[in-house]
């Protein structure tokens, strides 16, 4: 049996063993430096961050100044451990009998908190000081939350906590408010390759720059993440370890293809990008990761085009950079967010879909179809520049007459015309035939003349009725009531085939009621006046054939020919809206000094 030892993963073999080790987290290892040389230990301290930063190594780091003699065994608490004496060992190897780590995600409950409380009691066995190490302390329940709080405070002198979470949102207030809070942030790029092409050098491997790019790309900013895949690489590669093969192991496309797939999407190359995506896929790439990808440059891009300093990514090799900076200078940015917008509702139908690869291809087809549309200004200029097609017939409805013709060019500026125009072209409700309201009969009296002289004409008769909301009546009126004469007091009218039968005998009966003076309602033949209802409809029709003869109209039905005139609204009519929706001015401010 051989006697060497066995072998220990890249991301446990090179632990950070000192502050000097820790990458990346200067702003910490500063303020701690400071605190142990003023003698400023906090009585707890609590580590938040991302999987991988370093939080459980920076606690046992902690405990290990705390506790270490110094090779003389006089030395005191220190921010460089030297990691020779007994306690250093010990805590290092996880065996110090007054250093104990409990993992909050397993050991939940309020009981586990109390096996500690009972215990922070007794003094250090042979330690400086008992350190209690919790990991992913937001884990806890909120009892023995509660349980720690009284301890946490007011702890004895001989005792420290340390705890570490990834979720500090989770953390009761009254927690964070009696530790030290320090965040661990993600590992710069630099840094990262930095540390990858440290640890490949000490194990003698062979990887390639643009390989440690790929490899710190995917760990997003974690150390231990990083490492991990850089064991797996230098494995996979069996010797120099190419982008190629870290790529391969990865699941990830080349760079430079999803380039190059982006390329033809955005020409709207829709055969291409398909025969790129499955030639991608058949080397091994996984097309959920190939839309990723797609997704990641579109950002990067996005980022570039505003900020063209954010280009100068180490993990971004020259080629890519100069194609991402030419992409960012000829794209404009909505095209850019279509294409983000699209790939994030991609992602979630791949991750979803039976098969992933099928439903890629549907979101590629999907994003070169729509690469072909039009902008909706670019649209709004073709169409007016578009001639409007010829007429079948001659101008029907308000014509050209009276509504200014539109702009010259047929811009928008000329859309107004005919808005306008429909609003004021529509005849008033019962113009047909009236008569004024002179001429009243001598044998009324003088005071049945005033009280129905303020109805001069029917159209204050209709307004009458839908002030005093009889829908019903209103409803027989507009729709039943071909007017014959009118004079205040008197309406002669022709029923319709569709007004009932004792329509003037409650017209009358309720005019009598509302106004306190008889109403002669009579009924007389021969009329063919338009009832209210059919000159409303009439003046409907004619706006939107008005407005269907707008020359921008007839661009627009030329391209759309299923597309219909929904609704017509003019100037006036939006302001008023406008002026509706709007919150109204406060006049005096509330004063809280104010007692009245």
């Amino acid at each position: 049996m051989s006697d060497s030892p066995a072998y220990q993963v890249l991301a446990r073999k090179y632990r950070p063993e000192t502050f000097a080790d820790l990458v990346g987290q200067e702003a910490m290892v500063r303020t701690l430096k400071n605190a142990f040389a003023a003698d400023r230990i906090a009585q707890a301290f609590i580590m938040t961050g991302i999987r991988g930063t370093g939080k459980t190594t920076t606690a046992r780091i902690i405990a290990k100044g705390m506790n270490c003699i110094g090779p003389d065994g006089t030395g005191g608490p220190t921010t460089e451990p030297c990691g020779i004496c007994e306690h250093c060992r010990a805590i290092m190897e996880g065996r110090h009998v007054d250093v104990m780590e409990m993992d909050a995600a397993s050991r939940t409950g309020v009981n586990d908190i109390r096996e500690i409380i009972d215990s922070v009691h007794y003094r250090a066995a042979s330690a400086r000081y008992k350190i209690y190490i919790i990991d992913e302390v937001h884990m806890l329940s909120t009892s023995a939350f509660n349980a720690l709080l009284k301890t946490l405070e007011e702890p004895p002198a001989h005792v420290k906590f340390i705890f570490a979470t990834t979720e500090i949102r989770k953390v009761p207030v009254t927690v964070l408010s009696r530790c030290q809070r320090f965040d661990l942030r993600r590992i710069e790029p630099e840094d990262m390759i930095g540390l990858l092409r440290k640890i490949a050098d000490k194990e003698g491997a062979q990887i390639a720059e643009d390989a440690l790019a790929l490899i710190t790309r995917a760990a997003e900013g974690s150390a231990r993440d990083a490492t991990s895949l850089l064991d797996q690489a230098i494995s996979h590669g069996a010797g120099e370890t190419s982008a190629d093969q870290v790529r391969a192991m990865l699941g990830l496309a080349d760079r430079g293809r999803v380039l190059d797939l982006m390329d033809m999407i955005l020409r709207g190359d829709a055969a291409g990008a398909l025969t790129e995506l499955s030639a991608q896929y058949a080397e091994g790439a996984d097309p959920l990761a190939v839309l990723r990808d797609l997704a990641e440059i579109t950002h990067w891009v996005s980022v570039v085009k505003i900020t063209p300093e954010a280009a100068e990514d180490p993990t971004i090799g020259p080629d890519e950079r100069g194609r991402g900076q030419a992409m960012a200078e000829a794209l404009p940015m909505r095209v850019l967010s279509r294409m983000w917008q699209m790939l994030l509702k991609a992602l979630e139908e791949v991750a979803a879909a039976p098969n992933a690869m099928m439903a890629a291809e549907m979101a590629v087809i999907r994003l070169t179809h729509v690469a072909d549309l039009p902008s909706p200004e670019e649209l709004l200029r073709r169409l007016q520049d578009t001639p409007p097609p010829p007429m079948s017939g001659g101008p029907t409805g308000g014509g050209t007459g009276g509504t200014g013709g539109g702009a010259p060019g047929g811009g928008p500026a000329g859309w107004s015309a005919p808005t306008t125009t429909m609003a004021t072209a529509a005849p008033p409700s019962g113009a047909p035939r009236m008569h004024g309201g002179g001429g009243a009969s001598a044998m009324l009296a003088r005071d049945v003349e005033a009280a129905l002289a303020r109805y001069p004409s029917f159209e204050h008769v209709v307004e009458l009725i839908r002030t005093h909301r009889d829908v019903k009546l209103l409803v027989e009126v507009e729709t039943g009531v071909r007017l014959v004469a009118y004079q205040p007091g008197r309406i002669e009218f022709t029923p319709t085939d569709a007004a009932p039968a004792d329509l003037a005998q409650r017209l009358g009966s309720r005019l009598q009621a509302w106004t306190g003076n008889r109403w002669a309602v009579i009924i007389a033949g021969g009329s063919t006046a338009p009832t209210i209802a059919e000159l409303r409809d009439a003046a409907e029709l004619a706006l939107r054939e008005e407005a269907r003869e707008h020359p921008l109209v007839q661009a627009v039905l030329a391209r759309f020919p299923k597309a219909e005139i929904s609704d017509i609204r003019s100037r006036d009519q939006i302001a008023a809206d406008i002026e509706a929706e709007a919150l109204p001015e406060v006049e005096d401010e509330w004063d809280p000094f104010d007692d009245s």
